[in-house]
């Protein structure tokens, strides 16, 4: 026999280990074994989708993605809508962008939490597309983010909605923490039929910050400073509402 020659068996053997070798590649690039430091989580937008980036970074590996809880942020209005104008000119659909960017950077850094945005650009983004993602998520919460506008400046104010009854402690612990953080008036917790309130399959509520019609309260509400203890006071609210449901 030449040495040289592969029976047939042989060549199976030799297919076999070579499929195994090509699974265990797809494996590992799948699970991100080839970077410990970060893995991202990508849906290429379509006209049903919308684009959805998830990037978890650091400490967050260190806990099983089945027993993080997912958090959708939504970043009110966006591109072509642009939502409320602010009396400085301002534009809510930049105030919301930037408060959801900097609720997505702390969750990150908790290991309990697995955060998604609905944007993370000045995109359009319709309305049963934002709830969508939620829904496809199973997400466990879904926050969204708003400024507030009133023809009268003189009204000012924090509120929070929901408009299934099951939300009501998730908005009840967020909006006393929101407004703890703000110093504006207590507007209340309030239902209302919002669409991307009632599409959501879970725990889901829009927060109006405050009016960026009254100049005292845009003004506040568009420092760093403010900005940064809006974002921390939401986060400490959603943390709130899920040690809540363990206990």
């Amino acid at each position: 026999m030449n040495g040289n020659n592969n029976t047939p068996f042989q060549k199976r053997k030799t297919a076999y280990m070579l499929g195994i070798v090509v699974l265990a590649g797809v494996v590992l690039s799948a699970y991100g074994l080839s970077s410990s430091r970060t893995s991202a989580n990508i849906i290429v937008p379509t006209k049903k989708t919308v684009a959805l980036v998830n990037k978890v970074e650091g400490k967050a590996l260190n806990q099983p993605v089945s027993e993080r809880h997912k958090v959708v942020i939504d970043a009110g209005h966006g591109g072509k809508d642009p939502g409320a104008e602010g009396v400085s000119g301002s534009l809510e659909r930049d105030y919301t962008l930037a408060i959801s960017q900097k609720v997505f950077d702390l969750l990150q850094q908790d290991p309990e939490f697995e955060p998604y945005m609905t944007r993370r650009d000045d995109t359009f983004v319709e309305l049963v597309d934002r709830a969508r993602i939620a829904n496809d998520l199973n997400a466990d919460t879904f926050i969204s983010i708003h400024g507030n506008t009133y023809t009268d400046p003189k009204i000012s104010g924090t509120e929070t909605y929901y408009y299934d009854e099951g939300s009501i402690p998730l908005a009840a612990e967020v909006h006393k923490q929101l407004v703890k953080a703000t110093g504006f008036n207590d507007r209340g917790v309030k239902k209302e039929g919002w669409q991307v309130l009632k599409q959501n399959n879970n725990p889901s509520i829009l927060l109006e910050v405050g009016f960026l019609t009254n100049p005292s309260e845009e003004a506040s509400m568009l420092s760093e400073q403010q900005k940064d203890k809006v974002a921390a006071a939401i986060v400490k609210g959603i943390q709130s509402y899920f040690s809540m449901k363990i206990d």
